[in-house]
């Protein structure tokens, strides 16, 4: 399962939703894209989803997708090595939005202030930034650095 649970995806969905219509529309999906650093035009995104937007149900498989590097292990190697390198590349412009100071490092006061940047940030949450970096932080320095993060997206 991915890194981020059921409840928190829900949370995440109900913010995006900003017009309360039970479907994340193609432009609040972008916008979020945007805020987190992936880039996607609104036509790779119709391609890719529709021109409806995503349900929450749509919402949880997007978010599985995106986070995990579903590869098709029929598909030739350079092709597997190109999609690393994409998938590489957005994973550091991820991990760039949460390490706002550019130290290299996530604290957790950086993990709370870029969640309430992109408006996911409540005082329940307080308590699990601590919680979440604990339990990926290899090293036991109170923070991510890349590599932690990385196993902390693909649940490693």
């Amino acid at each position: 399962m991915s890194p981020i649970n059921s409840i928190n995806l829900s949370r995440i969905f109900s913010k995006l939703d900003k017009n309360g219509d039970g479907l994340v529309c193609l432009d609040e999906l972008k916008g979020f894209l945007d805020t987190i650093g992936i880039i996607a035009s609104q036509e790779e995104l119709e391609l890719l989803l529709g021109k409806t937007g995503l349900d929450s149900i749509d919402f949880f498989f997007f978010y599985d997708a995106i986070t995990k590097a579903n590869i098709n292990k029929g598909s030739n190697y350079k092709h597997e090595d190109r999609e690393n390198v994409f998938l590489e590349n957005d994973l550091r412009k991820v991990f760039r939005v949460f390490d706002l100071n550019e130290d290299g490092f996530i604290c957790c006061e950086e993990l709370q202030r870029a969640l309430s940047r992109l408006g996911l940030w409540d005082e329940q949450c307080g308590k699990d930034c601590k919680s979440m970096i604990n339990v990926y932080d290899k090293n036991l320095d109170g923070k991510l650095d890349y590599e932690e993060f990385k196993d902390m997206m693909f649940d490693n």
